[in-house]
């Protein structure tokens, strides 16, 4: 039989044995219904980009038009994501997620409606509106279960639900616009924003009597599991003493303004990948909706490999910041090799090293400020962080359909996203490694 390490609690000693089960319960109580909204969050939110293939030729959109639409959603995301925050702490995470899970399907049936440039643009600023706080305030409810050194490999399988999401929505958006098109007078775009937008309706709806808001909440642990699990966030909390206590603290705080430099050229390109895939997966050769969803589905299944793998090793190692810089610097890499391959499948391959160093980067990176921001803290610079790092989803499919119409080609943007990246790793040099290796 194996020796166990004993926790204490008020004086007494429980198994490690009993600390694993708590935390298997939690796992498996919210993990998987968050992965499930995420993904449900992000495949509204980025299939634009297969909206675009029909789209843009309909309404005639050039390629910077599209790429302001892509964008304009971060714009407003960036203003009501504090607010968002500081009242979903304040109200709990079931009601407040609940709101905007309903609110932001509603919005995104109603690009049926879009008629115009404008109606797009208004459409993606509102969608923006409405999800604002929903991945914040997901970041702000772990940090409520578990504590630093368990939490890189959590957010990391919980923001698996990206790659996921593209793995299966981006042949279902492809099937979706080619087998739905023509039907009762609608484009196959227009049905793909209708039917993708119900699971985020239902799923609010089932959030309400979901979710549990806190710990003691939990009716699905014992005492003595609850004890073990809020003692350790206790001790979580102590060791963040360097914690800003206010909003206005925190906005000032320049471990926060850091953070968001490192964050926004991460999201950069992130989103500028997200965005332009299908187009650069049609550019390489391949033709039909339902065939470009596929082949642009293969780089996602090397990322959620990839960030499963750097999550558990950045756990069980205690080590954050290398953690980020080297997927970075592959991303980078991937992006500037893409422009130079000569047939679809070294692109694809290329694409796969971008998409799995940009996107593992994100639930990487939520280990450094949830390793020193605490209570209202916590709330508000996790969410002043998301806010300003997602600006870059305003500017990385501008930039990218910007540079196509200026020069002609796609490689001038994949250039543009690998030297932001390049900046974001060389900027996590600059994150004491003393303040966040734990």
């Amino acid at each position: 039989m194996t020796l166990q390490t004993p926790v204490p609690v008020d004086g007494a000693y429980l198994d490690r044995a009993v600390e694993d089960r708590a935390y298997a319960k939690v796992f498996w109580r919210i993990i998987p219904f968050l992965m499930l909204s995420y993904m449900v969050a992000y495949l509204d939110r980025v299939n634009v980009g297969f909206a675009k293939l029909q789209m843009s030729s309909e309404l005639g959109l050039s390629e910077a038009a599209y790429g302001i639409g892509a964008g304009i959603f971060f714009i407003g995301y960036f203003l009501f994501e504090v607010p968002s925050n500081v009242i979903l702490n304040r109200v709990g995470a079931r009601v407040w997620i609940a709101r905007i899970m309903i609110t932001w399907g509603a919005i995104s049936a109603a690009f049926v409606f879009t008629t115009s440039e404008t109606v797009f643009y208004v459409l993606r600023f509102l969608l923006g509106v409405a999800e604002a706080g929903f991945f914040p305030g997901i970041i702000l409810y772990l940090t409520c279960w578990y504590p630093s050194h368990r939490r890189a490999r959590i957010v990391a399988t919980f923001m698996s639900a990206i790659p996921i999401s593209a793995i299966f929505g981006n042949p279902l958006s492809g099937l979706i616009i080619d087998s739905f098109h023509g039907t009762h007078g609608l484009s196959g775009w227009q049905w793909m924003f209708l039917i993708e937008a119900i699971p985020a309706v239902l799923l609010g709806m089932v959030t309400l009597f979901y979710l549990d808001d806190r710990i003691g909440d939990a009716k699905w642990l014992t005492d003595v599991e609850k004890i073990v699990l809020i003692v350790n966030i206790s001790s979580d909390n102590r060791a963040k003493a360097s914690s800003p206590h206010d909003i206005a603290s925190t906005m000032t705080d320049p471990r926060v303004w850091l953070l968001c430099l490192i964050y926004f050229c991460f999201v950069l390109g992130q989103y500028g990948l997200n965005f332009w895939m299908p187009t650069m997966v049609k550019a390489s050769g391949v033709a039909g909706n339902l065939q470009i969803g596929l082949i642009s589905a293969i780089p996602y299944i090397f990322t959620f490999v990839a960030m499963l793998a750097l999550g558990r090793s950045s756990d069980r190692l205690r080590e954050r910041r290398w953690h980020l810089i080297v997927p970075a610097l592959i991303a980078a890499g991937g992006f500037v090799t893409a422009t130079m391959a000569g047939s679809t499948t070294v692109a694809i391959l290329c694409l796969s090293f971008a998409a799995a160093g940009a996107i593992s980067c994100a639930p990487l990176f939520w280990s450094l400020p949830t390793a020193f921001l605490a209570g209202t803290g916590a709330a508000a610079g996790i969410a002043w962080i998301n806010s300003v790092g997602n600006l870059a989803g305003f500017l990385g499919p501008f930039m990218v359909g910007y540079l196509k119409d200026f020069t002609g080609s796609n490689s001038a943007g994949m250039y543009f996203l690998a030297a932001v990246l390049v900046v974001g790793a060389l900027a996590v040099l600059a994150v004491p490694a003393k303040s966040v290796n734990r």
